[in-house]
């Protein structure tokens, strides 16, 4: 015995502008509310409009697709992210990983998310507000889901570490002026290797700002050796 499976179709009863959010209109199929569209998605909507099943589920796939793009979009604008964390913040939404897909699709060939753009720019401003360590940068931007590839390239294009690990000790050693040597050194290697920076790397950048600092005291790496010297 053949089923037989009959399409509904609905009238458009009203299309409503919430008042919550201007850019939403509620949709009333039959007199009752069905759901809410962006104004994007159902510009095409009038009242009187005859939808069958088959429409309203076109219709609200692309509400949702609609959704995700919007959502997308306002992480982007608070800063740049990689597409793992605009993925992730999707899945974390609920949105189903077709949806996502189409998404980040969309995304990339507007020009919004662009994983070299985004290590660049990771690289760049690490490196002018807060110097660190190559393999530091290349840590962070790995925990962001950024290719090991992507993440070279962008590595290629800053100072190496000794000159990061200058940019960043000089910063901080002005709060030190007032100590003497071993506290001076103690605290600035440590502050250092909390940016990543080996102590190979660290420790002549450490005498070199002292110098700066205090040039009347003498080489304090002749004076360690003297000191040393004289003990045997």
């Amino acid at each position: 015995m053949a089923v037989c499976f009959y399409k509904m179709d609905h009238r458009i009863t009203a299309l409503k502008v919430q008042k919550k959010n201007p850019n939403r209109v509620s949709l009333y199929l039959d007199e009752e509310y069905a759901f809410g569209v962006s104004r994007i998605v159902g510009a095409w909507l009038q009242i009187g409009q005859i939808l069958s099943d088959e429409k309203i589920a076109i219709l609200q796939q692309q509400e949702t697709q609609e959704a995700a793009l919007q959502k997308a979009t306002l992480l982007l604008s608070y800063r740049p992210r990689s597409e793992a964390e605009i993925r992730q913040k999707l899945v974390e939404d609920g949105f189903e990983t077709t949806v996502i897909a189409s998404t980040i699709e969309r995304l990339r060939t507007n020009g919004l998310l662009h994983d070299e753009t985004f290590a660049q720019t990771w690289v760049e401003n690490r490196s002018a507000f807060r110097p660190r360590s190559h393999r530091m940068l290349a840590f962070e931007l790995r925990r962001k889901g950024v290719a090991q590839e992507s993440i070279e390239q962008a590595l290629e294009t800053t100072g190496d570490d000794s000159e990061l690990a200058y940019q960043a000790a000089q910063r901080y050693a002005r709060k030190l002026a007032a100590v003497e040597w071993d506290e001076f050194q103690r605290r600035l290697l440590s502050f250092l290797a909390r940016r990543g920076f080996s102590y190979a790397t660290a420790a002549p950048v450490v005498r070199q700002i002292w110098q700066a600092l205090h040039p009347a005291d003498g080489d304090v790496r002749n004076s360690d050796d003297e000191d040393s010297t004289n003990g045997l």
